[in-house]
């Protein structure tokens, strides 16, 4: 089976690329993350991916489409629910390219965050199936988190401190002032 692994980076992407590959399943990496902010963040996780693809032989696709405007444009309306549309524009993206690209399916390193919204993800995830008409490989990759985390460390991997968007380091700073006073 051929499957495309959409991944929003490589501290996450470690353990599910060991955990697809240990099935016996042909990962290629797939980088399309228009939400990550700034460049300087973007250019860092996709430049950390690149390099840990080229080490273990991964194939990696990347859209490299830095798209803060279309993506603050997408969540403005409704900044409580933008995850939900973050997750709809990679994995739909990623649905569609897997399709394009012939594979036999998609997933999505997303899937071994516990930070993320899990159900929202899957529930999109096939919705983005359906779309295209590919399947969506189902695992829940979070039992392997931790793994991943030290793995990356191990590695000298570039770590984030939040999930991408400009956003989400907003309320990464704004926890941070609440536990100083």
């Amino acid at each position: 089976m051929k499957t495309l692994l959409h991944i929003c980076c490589a501290p996450c992407a470690n353990q599910c690329i060991e955990v697809l590959r240990g099935d016996k399943i042909e990962v290629t990496g797939f980088w399309y993350n228009p939400n990550i902010h700034p460049y300087t963040e973007y250019r860092a996780r996709r430049d950390c991916l690149r390099e840990y693809a080229g080490t273990i032989e991964l194939p990696l696709l990347e859209k490299n489409d830095y798209a803060l405007r279309p993506f603050v444009r997408a969540v403005a309306e409704d900044l409580d629910h933008r995850c939900g549309k973050c997750y709809e524009m990679r994995l739909f993206e990623a649905a569609k390219t897997a399709k394009e690209g012939g594979f036999d399916s998609f997933t999505s390193s997303l899937f071994i965050s516990p930070y993320q919204n899990f159900d929202l993800m899957r529930e999109t995830a096939e919705r983005a199936a359906y779309e295209y008409g590919v399947e969506f490989l189902f695992r829940d990759f979070r039992p392997y988190f931790r793994a991943g985390q030290e793995r990356a460390r191990e590695l000298g991997f570039y770590m984030q401190k939040y999930c991408g968007c400009v956003f989400s380091e907003e309320e990464r700073y704004i926890k941070a002032k609440k536990i100083i006073r």
